[in-house]
């Protein structure tokens, strides 16, 4: 294990990002290895899964205590999860070798982030409706054919990319369970990822992506951030923080698919307007008519 400062910073600040919003885990990782330490794509994949094996149980555990955790759901994930996440290992292997294969997993993360972009949009507009709505409900009766194909899609992702176990997955569940509980939607993402993490991670070991060293550095800095981003959450807006995550993923991914420092700059000022916006109009009060104003109505009426 080589105990490199910069890299457990790393670590540490992508641990407090998933502490804080429970996403952004392999989104953040991966491309901040890739692009500012240099690690090979398919070593930077496999390295953060291997981490990510030991910071998912953290939430987890505090989520199985308070009982936000839905048991039949995970059961009906995990058959096609974990296989497609352990397959998807080998699909990737299939893209080629060498540095052909390097630059091909750019390309194939650089989708998977977009998509993670794409999908904590859609997360932000399902929790600002589903808020205005209050239709949440814990006992949602679980859609098996839907949840095994989201497990196939979610682990195939994961597999390939070890992006989505927070952002894909979790979005992929909202839309199949709209009425589920956000707290519920976020321990059952988390619980289920734990198998699914490691059948991918136990897929990078056997091909010998993971470097287990790089992987233990990682969670020097990551595991402390977990913990600290998890205390500071109930102090810090969430749509806040999503919204600055959004807008380091599509500067991420648009990096990764080699799109011009013009094309990155323009988009990330967009989405950080638009989560401008987006986050001062939720904070606006509804407006309601003034007692000074009532009489008036009142004679306008008559």
């Amino acid at each position: 294990m080589d105990l490199n400062g910069p890299i457990i910073l790393a670590g540490a600040l992508v641990g407090f990002a998933v502490g804080l919003t429970g996403m952004g885990g392999g989104a953040l990782m991966t491309p901040i290895m890739v692009m500012v330490f240099g690690v090979n794509p398919t070593a930077a994949i496999g390295s953060d899964l291997a981490a990510s094996v030991f910071m998912k149980p953290f939430g987890a555990l505090v989520h199985q205590w308070a009982g936000t955790v839905r048991r039949d759901i995970v059961r009906w994930l995990l058959p096609s999860a974990v296989p497609a996440a352990f397959g998807g290992v080998f699909l990737l292997r299939a893209l080629g070798d060498g540095d052909v294969l390097q630059q091909r997993v750019e390309y194939v993360v650089g989708t998977a982030l977009m998509l993670a972009v794409a999908g904590m949009l859609v997360r932000l507009w399902l929790d600002r409706r589903r808020a205005a709505m209050d239709v949440e409900d814990a006992h949602v009766p679980v859609r098996p054919v839907a949840t095994l194909l989201i497990g196939v899609v979610g682990g195939l992702v994961v597999g390939m990319t070890s992006v989505g176990s927070g952002s894909l997955i979790i979005v992929m569940l909202m839309l199949a369970h709209p009425r589920l509980k956000a707290n519920h939607l976020v321990g059952t993402d988390l619980v289920q990822a734990i198998p699914m993490v490691s059948a991918a991670a136990l897929g990078h070991l056997i091909v010998g992506d993971a470097d287990l060293g790089l992987a233990a550095t990682l969670l020097i800095g990551a595991i402390p951030g977990v913990v600290l981003g998890a205390l500071v959450s109930s102090r810090v807006s969430g749509p806040a923080v999503r919204w600055a995550l959004v807008v380091l993923l599509t500067g991420s991914g648009l990096a990764m698919l080699k799109a011009s420092s013009t094309v990155v700059v323009l988009a990330c000022l967009a989405m950080a307007a638009l989560g401008t916006f987006a986050t001062v109009r939720g904070r606006t009060p509804p407006r309601t008519t003034s007692t000074a104003e009532e009489p008036r109505a009142e004679q306008a009426a008559v």
